[in-house]
């Protein structure tokens, strides 16, 4: 099978969305597919394509207000082009920008099956950007985007039972998957939390993602300061980089700012954490707290997305009601400093996301497009028998 996927973000990019969607294409690529990769092209790195990957780069532009971050411009000409030339069997369109958009055209133009995937909360994000007011408008937006494909694609129920309420309604929940072999308790590494000053008996909070307003880090270091009046020599570190970075970092010289990490590295920055707060309140999933739950990491977070999914309350990581900060706070705090119970849940966070592998998520992808590219030449011969 022929699959296009198109995507506004894909590596280099150090993003959930970039990462998941670069684990569907090798996964298909594996699988015997070839996948037919348009991207925009990154400013640092060539367009590099895996053998089974035909790459088309597009051009692109930095997100405003968020440099690291691009979109790919409108291209609907250029993707009919593509694909008359080599028809794709079922095409993937992961973003909504003005490329996802662009392909969904080309495809409904060139009558190939189109899925499409929600990944990020535009709706929400615009709110944390000064522009509030655009709120109605950006979901208005998503609906009318994700109603001109043939399904949409949600990594958990409750974003499914969300696009059903705003009138999307052929959606499909397609799991998300963590690498437990990368992401390991056996990573912790003493002399990385030597070099955050922290012994073997300092609780360490984590943080992984973009520093930026969305992501509500000023609740992760209330976190770490009502940790710190009961066990003084706590440490905190946040791995990631953003536009929220630099004011953070010179309002709180004590916090360890770790950049953006990739790979070993950043597996080993999870492992030597003790506890991970994610305070977002705009995730659609959040892989990260996958990635540190099987890290052996407890996590401390609203029960939205992931962490409602996945986190079993007070079994395996502490779910707060959304929007709670004092209550995330103060549990954050007591679980830190709690060794023993610390421990037990990373435990038990570990078996809990065991099963999840990336191969078990392709496969699902993998019967998704192939049930739309069936589909579509069924209502084909259908339609040329009547």
């Amino acid at each position: 099978m022929r699959v296009g996927i198109v995507t506004e973000t894909y590596a280099p990019d150090v993003n959930g969305v970039a990462l998941t969607v670069q684990s569907l294409a090798r996964g298909m690529v594996r699988r015997g597919h070839t996948v037919d990769l348009i991207r925009p092209i990154h400013p640092s790195t060539p367009p590099l394509a895996d053998a089974g990957m035909d790459v088309l780069a597009v051009e692109g532009a930095a997100v405003p207000r968020y440099a690291e971050l691009r979109f790919g411009l409108p291209s609907r000409l250029r993707i009919e082009r593509r694909w008359r030339a080599e028809r794709p069997d079922a095409v993937y369109v992961a973003t909504e920008g003005p490329l996802g958009w662009s392909a969904v055209s080309a495809a409904r133009r060139l009558g190939i099956p189109v899925a499409t995937g929600f990944h990020t909360r535009f709706d929400f994000y615009v709110g944390h950007y000064g522009f509030g007011a655009l709120t109605p408008l950006v979901r208005h937006y998503l609906g009318r985007f994700h109603k001109r494909a043939q399904t949409t694609l949600v990594p958990t129920a409750q974003l499914a039972t969300e696009l059903n309420d705003m009138g999307v309604h052929d959606v499909r929940v397609l799991r998300r998957a963590v690498d437990t072999l990368r992401f390991h308790p056996e990573r912790r590494d003493e002399g990385l939390r030597a070099s955050w000053g922290a012994g073997p008996d300092t609780p360490v909070v984590i943080c992984v993602g973009r520093v930026a307003p969305e992501k509500n880090l000023d609740v992760t270091i209330d976190a770490y300061r009502a940790l710190a009046r009961r066990v003084p020599d706590a440490r905190c570190v946040i791995v990631g980089d953003g536009p929220g970075r630099a004011g953070l970092e010179a309002a709180h010289p004590d916090v360890v700012f770790a950049g953006t990490r990739r790979g070993d590295d950043l597996a080993a920055h999870y492992a030597s954490a003790d506890l991970f707060v994610f305070p977002s309140l705009t995730e659609t999933f959040g892989n990260v707290v996958l990635e540190a739950m099987a890290s052996g990491v407890p996590v401390v977070a609203y029960a939205e997305a992931a962490a409602r999914e996945f986190i079993r309350n007070g079994q395996n990581g502490i779910r707060v009601t959304p929007g709670n900060e004092g209550g995330l706070v103060e549990r954050a705090a007591a679980l830190g400093a709690d060794r023993a119970v610390r421990a037990a849940m990373g435990t038990a966070a570990r078996a809990s996301v065991a099963g999840l592998s990336p191969d078990s998520v392709v496969s699902e992808f993998e019967s998704i497009m192939q049930s739309l590219a069936e589909e579509h030449v069924h209502e084909r011969s259908t339609a040329v028998a009547a």
